[in-house]
């Protein structure tokens, strides 16, 4: 079984999330709604890798280097200029999506398992992220015109 796979990656993928979202926030402060909102999303993202713990007694994890890869390949550090939050948002719902994408993975494999735990929690933690996920887009509508039309 591989389930513990999808456990480590997601974890893995949570943390990295948290990271990210916490620099994109503090480097992004004089936003007016960014500071204030990246912590409750960095909020989610916490309670969701203690909803991990018991899956991680059940099922193992296995920890591998994808979601630091990841998060390195997007942030080179802080961006300036005016594509500098745009970019960061753009960086954090790629982000976002890998997240999504493994608490998907996982509910296959709870339905499949028939742990109604586990298919909990995948619905839970993936709702948040699905949210987390459209908050970044909203914002991204947002930012692009100013961005990209309004000469800098």
């Amino acid at each position: 079984m591989h389930v513990g796979n999808y456990v480590g990656l997601v974890h893995g993928s949570e943390e990295r999330l948290i990271d990210a979202i916490t620099k994109v926030a503090d480097h992004h402060k004089d936003e007016p709604d960014i500071y204030e909102i990246c912590q409750l999303l960095i909020s989610w993202s916490r309670k969701h890798t203690e909803y991990l713990k018991p899956l991680v007694q059940k099922y193992g994890e296995n920890k591998n280097a994808e979601p630091a890869a990841m998060e390195n390949a997007l942030f080179q550090g802080p961006r300036k200029g005016s594509l500098a939050l745009l970019r960061d948002l753009h960086d954090l719902w790629l982000m976002t999506q890998e997240v999504q994408l493994c608490w998907t993975v996982l509910e296959q494999a709870a339905q499949a398992l028939r742990d109604e735990e586990l298919e909990r929690i995948c619905q839970e933690c993936g709702k948040e992220t699905k949210r987390q996920t459209s908050f970044f887009l909203t914002r991204i509508k947002q930012a692009a015109p100013q961005a990209l039309v309004v000469a800098s």
